[in-house]
């Protein structure tokens, strides 16, 4: 099989389930996007200890990134043909993510000041995760959408990194002035 069609060289891309645009439209921008923040996590996932609770939620929001990204891909007037949890966004994921955000908050305290990126790799890692989601969320904020699903779980998506890269910061303290946060 061959990984080229040369039907993109006239710069424009294929929607699912039919359709073109072109390839600075905003759609495939927006899911450009998010596929960019998918490949950050993937490097966050290689710097977690396998089997870790870190590794396992990485893995599965890139799982559920990959839905997010097939709903972007599609016309809204396709909607209708996507299948939840597979290419569409359901409210259930949007859930979920509050639920891995609130465990990870539990156990971390904050610091009564903004937090610098770069604690630990990991941290720094699922930090620029972060930032591309951010971007995402704003690319997608711009599209017409058939359900808002979408933009919910990544708004929750890059809360749950910045969750996930205070956990990883707590090994180093210090690095915030002390838990207290005095300095």
């Amino acid at each position: 099989m061959k990984i080229y069609t040369r039907k993109g060289d006239d710069g424009t891309t294929g929607l699912w389930y039919g359709g073109r645009v072109g390839k600075a439209d905003p759609r495939p921008e927006a899911y450009g996007s998010v596929d960019e923040a998918a490949s950050d996590l993937g490097l966050c996932r290689a710097a977690a200890d396998k089997g870790s609770e870190l590794y396992g939620d990485i893995l599965r929001l890139q799982e559920e990134l990959f839905v997010a990204g097939a709903e972007l891909a599609t016309d809204p007037k396709s909607a209708d043909r996507l299948e939840d949890g597979i290419s569409h966004v359901t409210g259930e994921m949007v859930d979920r993510l509050e639920e891995v955000i609130d465990r990870y908050m539990d156990r971390v305290h904050l610091p009564p000041k903004f937090v610098i990126p770069g604690g630990t790799e990991l941290s720094a890692r699922l930090d620029v995760a972060r930032t591309s989601l951010r971007r995402a969320e704003r690319r997608v904020s711009t599209l017409e959408l058939a359900d808002d699903a979408v933009l919910r779980f990544l708004n929750r998506a890059s809360d749950a990194l910045f969750a996930m890269a205070r956990f990883a910061d707590e090994p180093e303290p210090e690095l915030f002035g002390g838990r207290d946060g005095s300095q």
